[in-house]
């Protein structure tokens, strides 16, 4: 998989995260809204896919995914209560490691299984 397209699916994955967030708190689904929300964790995206791309890792792998996780998620809180002034409650906290892992690990797991190491499986 193209590095572009595992960075698109991640940045995906935050945004997907911030519009349900956002309108379960019935906060709008506005543009400005959204990428204000996002922009903590879309810039703590950023550092951890800077920091696998140093070790080298496929940006499609677990590892990578691992590592990207952990970087959005604790970065991004941090962005968010020091540089935004936005809240970090624990329920939040919770929230957002489920749901990032889920997603931002996720997807490199099912595609793992249906394109492992980068090669379709064939039918034995």
């Amino acid at each position: 998989m193209p590095a572009a397209v595992a960075l698109l699916v991640d940045a995906l994955c935050v945004i997907v995260f911030v519009v349900l967030g956002r309108r379960n708190h019935d906060e709008g689904e506005a543009a400005a809204g959204v990428v204000r929300t996002a922009a903590p964790f879309l810039l703590a995206l950023a550092g951890g896919w800077a920091l696998g791309a140093r070790r080298r890792r496929p940006p499609a792998g677990l590892s990578f995914g691992l590592g990207v996780w952990a970087c959005t998620l604790v970065l991004g809180m941090v962005l968010r209560r020091a540089v935004f002034d936005r809240g970090t409650a624990t329920a939040f906290v919770i929230v957002a490691t489920v749901f990032l892992g889920l997603s931002i690990v996720g997807w490199r797991l099912v595609a793992a299984r249906v394109v492992p190491w980068g090669r379709r499986r064939t039918a034995d």
